[in-house]
């Protein structure tokens, strides 16, 4: 049973070992205390209306309410043969030292981004000197079926020239984006159990299939994060994460792996080892199970191998290869 399959002790990682937990955190937490506070005023701030309405009780017409479903909210994105689509940046907010959150407003306030789960947006900029323009993928972080906006997490990267134009926009700039582009195709226990392998700013598409599977109350996924970074600092995300265990201890365990870590930090030291995926993830003859990659080329080289092209995911090498992993068990975004 996944409750009860704890990490496989290892050599230099045994004492940042987690187990799955096998029970939800017992009452009181931080969870209990908002949710109890959350339905607490929902309760304190309800009130009863009589069945009889005022307009009724003047003997004025009433209009009905309709118990239509509301129609679906309108896609930005189509894909196809839609081309490119200036969106209009509203907010910045730093994260920290070369990494921000941009939100972008969509074509209107009802819309939803039209995104689906795993998919991605390309982005396009060309410069005044610049001979073609240049195009990078980047995955929202922002819910796809949230409405009136987007968000993406950026890095800044010395000469990257589509991250350095980002963190060069000014609210009220625009930025040109095309999608949905379809990476990994998720249904609801399409996997028994998953990994998700991430380093730095990869993070983005493996957060985006994560928060899929646990909104979903259908899903019962157990899934496995492995992420490494430089820094404690440079951790993305690790607040939702954080929130994605308290939730689901059960089904969700997350261990972060730091190249410089802080004075007593409990987990992860150095890289992502195939000791560590060994003792951590589950192995390629544990049921029906998958393992997706996404980060800097060391860690596809590493981990996985690298892809040959957006469309072509090569053949699979380094670390899972060794474990025993077969290709078709192996997704790299």
């Amino acid at each position: 049973m996944f409750a009860s399959r704890a990490f496989r002790p290892a050599q230099s990682f045994a004492r940042h070992a987690r187990t799955y937990a096998s029970e939800a955190p017992k009452s009181g937490g931080s969870n209990t205390l908002l949710y109890g506070g959350i339905a607490a005023a929902a309760a304190g701030g309800g009130y009863y209306y009589a069945t009889r309405s005022p307009q009724a009780a003047a003997g004025l017409p009433t209009t009905k309410v309709s118990n239509a479903p509301p129609a679906p909210a309108t896609k930005t994105f189509t894909g196809g043969d839609q081309g490119f689509i200036p969106l209009t940046l509203s907010e910045i907010v730093p994260i920290n030292h070369n990494t921000k959150k941009f939100r972008f407003k969509l074509d209107s306030e009802d819309s939803v981004s039209g995104l689906n789960v795993a998919s991605a947006l390309i982005t396009k900029f060309k410069g005044p000197e610049m001979e073609k323009p240049v195009i990078r993928p980047y995955t929202p972080v922002s819910d796809e079926e949230e409405k009136g906006y987007l968000d993406f997490i950026v890095k800044k990267y010395p000469n990257g020239p589509m991250s350095e134009h980002i963190h060069d926009m000014k609210e009220g700039d625009t930025l040109e984006m095309k999608g949905p582009i379809p990476k990994y195709k998720w249904e609801a226990n399409k996997h028994d159990e998953i990994a998700l392998l991430a380093g730095g700013t990869g993070v983005t598409p493996v957060y985006q299939l994560a928060r899929a599977i646990f909104k979903n109350p259908e899903d019962k996924t157990r899934v496995t994060l492995i992420y490494g970074n430089l820094t404690e600092q440079d951790i993305l995300l690790k607040k939702e994460f954080d929130a994605i265990e308290a939730q689901f201890p059960d089904r969700f365990r997350a261990l972060y792996v730091l190249d410089t870590p802080p004075e007593g930090w409990q987990q992860g030291k150095g890289h992502i080892t195939k000791e560590l995926l060994k003792t951590t993830i589950p192995g390629p003859n544990e049921g029906n199970v998958k393992v997706f990659v996404c980060g800097p080329p060391g860690l596809y080289k590493a981990i996985s191998g690298a892809k040959k092209s957006p469309a072509d995911q090569g053949e699979l090498d380094g670390y899972l290869k060794e474990l025993g992993f077969s290709k078709e068990q192996v997704y790299k975004f």
